[in-house]
This record gives C-alpha cells, sequence and structure tokens, in this order.
C-alpha cells in the first residue's frame, strides 16, 4: 500500500495564538482611540463661549465708558493724582482679605490641606473670577485645588456650598449691624426700588424656587445625586461646628472679609479726598454687594453700579464717586490679574490643580 501524500495545508507553517491574538488586542487598542477622536471639535465648540464670557465685562465697561466719557476721564485724571500710600495701604487689605479667604476654605472643609498652597489657590482664583460669573471661577479652582490634595468630590462641593453660606450670612449680619449702629442707613431709602419692580422680582424668584422644587420631586435621577450631596454636606457641617478651631477660621474670616474689603475701599476714598468716614464706606460697600451680589454680572459690574449710586446718595459727587470705584476694581481685581494668572499656571504645572 501506498502511504497517504501529505495534505496541501500541512505544508503552511504554523501559527501560534499568541501571535493571532496580537492583531486583535492592536485593534481593541486603537478602537477608544477612535471614540475620543470627536473630542477637539467639542473643545474648539466651547471656545467662542470662553471667549464670550471673557470678553464681556470688557465690552461692557467700555461701553459705559463711551457713554459717560467725561466722568471717567476726570475720574481717571483724579486717580493718577491720588495719595499712593493710602493706595498702598488699601493693597494691603486686600492681601488681607485673600487670607481670610483661606481660613474660611479651611473651615469650611474638615480635612487639611497644606496652608501655603490653599492660600496660593485663592490668589489665583481671584484670576479665574474674570472669566465666569459670580464667583463660579473660583469655587471651580478650589474644587480642583481639593480634589488634587485627596478630598472626595461630594466632600469638596459640600465644603463651597458651606463656604458660600457662612460668607453671604456673616455679611448680612455685619450690615444689619451696621445699619443700627450708623445714622446714614436712611438715605439708602433712595436706592430701594418701588412696589413696582419688587413684585416681578419676587414672582422670578418664587417661580425658579417652585420650578427647582418640581424637578427635584419627579425627576429621579435628578433628585437622587442633590439628595446625595445635602447629606453629605450636613454632615461635614456637623463635623466642622464640633472643631473650635474650624468654627473660629470658618466665621471669623466670613466676617473679616466684608470688612476687608469696605476697608480697601475706604482707602481709596481717602487717596482721592472723598470725605466720607470709614463706617459710611464700609455701609456703602455692604449695601451694594448685598442688594445686587446675586446678579450673575461678570466682572462685579452690577456691584460697582450700585457702589457708585450708593456713595453718591452718601453725599459724594458722582466723579468721585466713579473715581473710587474705579480705583477700587483697579486695586483688588486688575492689578492682581496677571500675578494671579501666573500663579495659577505655576499651581497646574506643579499638579496642585
Amino acid at each position: 500500500m501506498s502511504s497517504p501524500s501529505p495534505s496541501p495545508l500541512s505544508s503552511l507553517p504554523l501559527t501560534p495564538a499568541s501571535a493571532l491574538a496580537a492583531p486583535a488586542s492592536a485593534l481593541a487598542r486603537e478602537a477608544p482611540s477612535g471614540t475620543h477622536a470627536p473630542r477637539p471639535s467639542s473643545f474648539m465648540a466651547g471656545r467662542p463661549v470662553r471667549l464670550a464670557l471673557c470678553l464681556a465685562p470688557l465690552l461692557l465697561a467700555g461701553g459705559w465708558a463711551v457713554a459717560n466719557r467725561p466722568v471717567v476721564y476726570d475720574g481717571i485724571r483724579r486717580l493718577v493724582a491720588a495719595d499712593p500710600w493710602w493706595l498702598l495701604a488699601g493693597g494691603g487689605f486686600t492681601c488681607l482679605n485673600w487670607v481670610a479667604a483661606s481660613f474660611v476654605r479651611q473651615g469650611a472643609l474638615p480635612d487639611r490641606v497644606p496652608p501655603g498652597l490653599l492660600l496660593a489657590s485663592q490668589f489665583a482664583a481671584g484670576a479665574a473670577n474674570h472669566a465666569l460669573p459670580a464667583g463660579l471661577g473660583a469655587h471651580a479652582v478650589t474644587v480642583r485645588f481639593l480634589r488634587a490634595h485627596g478630598v472626595p468630590l461630594d466632600r469638596a462641593t459640600a465644603s463651597i456650598g458651606l463656604y458660600s453660606l457662612a460668607k453671604s450670612s456673616a455679611k448680612t449680619v455685619v450690615l444689619m449691624v451696621f445699619l443700627a449702629a450708623s445714622p446714614a442707613w436712611r438715605r439708602l431709602g433712595e436706592l430701594v426700588p418701588d412696589g413696582r419692580l419688587l413684585v416681578p422680582l419676587a414672582a422670578v424668584v418664587g417661580g425658579a424656587l417652585a420650578i427647582a422644587g418640581i424637578l427635584l420631586t419627579v425627576v429621579r435621577p435628578l433628585r437622587r445625586p442633590v439628595t446625595g450631596l445635602l447629606r453629605s454636606a450636613l454632615a461635614d457641617a456637623r463635623e466642622v461646628h464640633r472643631r473650635p478651631a474650624r468654627v473660629v477660621a470658618l466665621w471669623g474670616g466670613a466676617v473679616a472679609m466684608p470688612l476687608l474689603q469696605g476697608t480697601a475701599l475706604a482707602c481709596v476714598g481717602a487717596a482721592l479726598g472723598l470725605g466720607l468716614p470709614w463706617a459710611h464706606m464700609v455701609l456703602a460697600y455692604l449695601a451694594a454687594g448685598t442688594a445686587v451680589g446675586a446678579v450673575p454680572a461678570p466682572g462685579g459690574l452690577a456691584v460697582d453700579a450700585a457702589l457708585v449710586w450708593t456713595l453718591v446718595a452718601f453725599g459724594s459727587s458722582l466723579t468721585l464717586a466713579t473715581a473710587t470705584v474705579i480705583g477700587y476694581r483697579v486695586l483688588t481685581d486688575w492689578v492682581p490679574l496677571l500675578p494671579g494668572t501666573l500663579t495659577l499656571s505655576a499651581l497646574i504645572r506643579a499638579k496642585a490643580l
């Protein structure tokens, strides 16, 4: 009998299973990269929004300056001739305000974070506030800083809520104290809107609260994370208030912040020869900030406009009031903008954010 002839397939080289698996693994590695390909388009789509947010305060301020050229020119002329020592004192109180903000941030958090880096993050957060309204830029920088130092996201977010609550509550209490102690509160009645404006405003606020309540009641996917966040916030608030050092840092810093900011405004007014006493300047700052501080205008433009008219109601001329507010904004926001941006970049490079 003749032996069976070898099959043509037997002459082919045998391929190991690992070699066959290699292309599949390579395809598996390439698959996720294809899914992330559209990311550049989404990034480009977000750039116009960020650019508009950054330019909004500049455009609004520029429009107001063009419409009020004589007042702005006279105010800048007075600001150039201001007393530099009073301006330097105002800069010192501005620096102390960042220290107070760091105390409030640490007091709102049970975890301990590096104090030096925390202070640097608050200085850098001021630059981020020029891009987003209502303090969202500072809160975003703070959350990134806390996450980089091991704080869970729910606890970091809860600390933002406690920080905002303590800051607004302390500012309201300080305002009430100044209203009770100073007779200048009677002049603020001229700035209070009449009932025709208050009724629509109350209707808008009530409608927003009603819509939020309905959404939290009906939409279960929304109710679950909000309930978890509130539970975490209450637990952290109880933990913080069981520590005396945290209580002093939280509420002491929250009370000091509006006083330091009002004192910086008073220093600018003294440099320009405004002539209003310190108590009136602080009261004007507190009243303007409380009245329109919740308006989401980038760069604090709503507060600046209210502050000008409050100073005028206290007896200042429009030119001096405008120069004082411009000088205060330059001293507290625009002068620290470049150093704050460089600090923010350095923190990002050091992976502290």
